[in-house]
């Protein structure tokens, strides 16, 4: 006999707030689960595994529309199926990374000489405002 786990049992588990695990559920990201004759959501430990595997993914910045596409292959596909999928996923949320972290970079020189502005610059006679946020070209 299988062991059944309650939703609840789930997020304590998984540390998914049982509100997610229905979202994701409503969406496709998870497959609907077996239900009890009470109506109350059953799972197996592999439905808990793909709890686990949608929480790492997504703390990893997957987006939920690439993992529905993997649902299938969570659902006991062979792993060197799921696997060339997943190492493109990750590549691509790699590359999206590195191009937002020169994105702040290149904002934290900017913000870095709008900060040296005021102390370098002497208000000139007739000068009204401030001119700290304009830009240098």
């Amino acid at each position: 006999m299988r062991q059944a786990f309650t939703i609840g049992q789930v997020a304590r588990a998984t540390g998914v707030d049982a509100r997610t695990i229905r979202y994701y559920e409503h969406i496709g990201v998870l497959p609907a689960p077996n239900r009890a004759r009470s109506g109350y959501r059953e799972y197996d430990q592999p439905a808990v595994q793909r709890v686990r595997f949608v929480r790492r993914a997504r703390s990893l910045g997957l987006p939920l529309r690439e993992l529905k596409k993997l649902r299938s292959m969570l659902s006991g596909a062979p792993r060197p199926t799921l696997r060339p999928r997943l190492v493109a996923l990750v590549r691509a949320q790699l590359s999206a990374v590195k191009h937002q972290i020169a994105d702040l970079e290149a904002l934290q020189q900017e913000l870095e000489q709008v900060l040296r502005r005021p102390l370098a610059s002497k208000g000139q006679p007739g000068d009204t405002g401030c001119r700290c946020l304009e830009g240098s070209g």
